[in-house]
């Protein structure tokens, strides 16, 4: 029995089975495979019953797994207050929103480099919703995303909220400056997040209630596109006044008045509570630190 031996089987319980900690791992199934037999072979038991499908532990292997959580937990420990953090090596696979890559985020992985230059970090973007699902299936170690995330097994720190505002061309400017918001929201489509996403329902269902069942709506799960197309003219875009303010001082866009304007989108780094890697929860801690920072 070795620690990579335990580590291994820690995975394998975690994720629900052997072809997904072969790719955690970057090795093949008969590898973890191997491992999980060279364990059950030291110890004498079965951990693992093979006879069901699915990841499915023998009594002996619910036993192991709450002795390896302790171990695998009091090593990190060490590594954390004992070890060298500049020396400390590992993947981080990190899961993002696109509102945050276009703010604060290449300020964190810079100051991440700085404090663990040995750590490799794995980047997703992707809307919340399928951000959140990969957190929980374990597909990701930490996720910055509209939260939080209503589950026992997930932490939550808090983060900075966008407010969102209403911008278009100077052009449609002029045009909703002469003529009322209900014509002006009938005539331009709004330019806004992807489908099943949380502006993207309260800003369906006010438009909705305000002017009307046949305002149009285009939804993206990309930001860049969405800003793209604001630039261009094809619609009114609601956008986080961030991100905006910067096209806004070019003269690209305008800032549009409207009597309402959708809830600020408020985010969270989330990540597994029982999270055996101490490095995820000081990532989650440097992410707020620094996003908050540059909120002041």
């Amino acid at each position: 029995m070795n620690l990579i031996q335990i580590k291994t089987f820690l995975w394998v319980v975690k994720l629900g089975g052997f072809r997904k900690a072969a790719e955690i791992h970057h090795t093949s199934q008969p590898a973890i495979s191997s491992r999980i037999s060279a364990l059950e072979s030291s110890l004498g038991v079965e951990l693992i019953d093979r006879s069901q499908s699915g990841i499915q532990l023998t009594k002996k292997g619910h036993d192991l797994l709450e002795y390896a959580e302790q171990l695998i937990s009091l090593m990190n420990t060490i590594e954390e207050k004992v070890g060298n953090s500049s020396e400390y090596e590992a993947v981080l696979r990190i899961g993002v929103s696109e509102t945050i890559v276009h703010s604060w985020l290449p300020r964190f992985l810079s100051r991440l480099r700085d404090c663990y230059p040995k750590v490799d970090v794995e980047l997703s973007v992707d809307v919340s919703t399928n951000l959140r699902d990969a957190l929980i299936s374990n597909s990701l170690d930490l996720a910055f995303l509209m939260g939080p995330i209503s589950e026992y097994s997930i932490n939550n720190l808090e983060l900075p909220s966008f407010p969102l505002s209403w911008y278009s061309t100077k052009e449609i400017a002029d045009y909703l400056a002469t003529n009322d918001a209900k014509t002006a929201f009938k005539r331009f489509p709004v330019i806004t997040y992807a489908r099943n996403t949380r502006p993207y329902l309260e800003i369906k269902s006010e438009l909705t209630r305000q002017y009307g069942p046949n305002t149009r709506i285009f939804p993206s799960n990309s930001l860049s596109a969405c800003l793209q197309m604001v630039q261009d003219g094809v619609g009114i875009g609601a956008l986080p006044k961030l991100l905006a303010s910067r096209l806004e001082k070019d003269g690209t866009i305008v800032e549009l008045e409207v009597s309402w304007s959708p809830s600020a989108l408020e985010f969270t780094a989330s990540y597994v509570s029982n999270s055996s890697n101490w490095l995820v929860k000081s990532a989650a801690e440097l992410a707020q630190k620094i996003a908050t920072n540059q909120s002041e």
